[in-house]
């Protein structure tokens, strides 16, 4: 899986960015998204998933009602909407095809990942 994540940075505690996945070779218009995140010094962990067709998505409970997960499917692209930023959001992120009954270390292939860095 070739993925590349982009819209990350700096920006100051309440902002917002909105992040970008885009996949080169085969379409993923067929399968589930997900975005996960690596806080400095900790693992890897899911935010967001959305269902291939957008019907469904899921949050972890720490981004409920701020982050806002959506995908294009005619485009190949995934995003992430993020409001109301804390320190707390600091992360690389990563998105990645969403499989539910993967632990976080069955998952393999991941890209470079984008850095969002929220300051107080």
């Amino acid at each position: 899986v070739q993925v590349a994540e982009s819209g990350g940075g700096s920006v100051q505690a309440g902002g917002s960015l909105t992040l970008s996945c885009a996949k080169s070779g085969d379409t993923f218009s067929k399968e589930s998204l997900a975005w996960f995140r690596q806080p400095p010094g900790k693992e890897r962990e899911l935010v967001a998933a959305i269902s291939w067709n957008g019907g469904r998505t899921d949050y972890a409970a720490s981004v409920e009602g701020r982050f806002t997960i959506s995908r294009d499917n005619e485009k190949n692209m995934l995003y992430l909407q993020m409001n109301s930023l804390t320190p707390e959001h600091t992360a690389v992120y990563y998105c990645h095809v969403y499989y539910p009954s993967y632990t976080l270390h069955q998952y393999e292939s991941w890209g470079q990942g984008t850095q969002v860095t929220v300051s107080s």
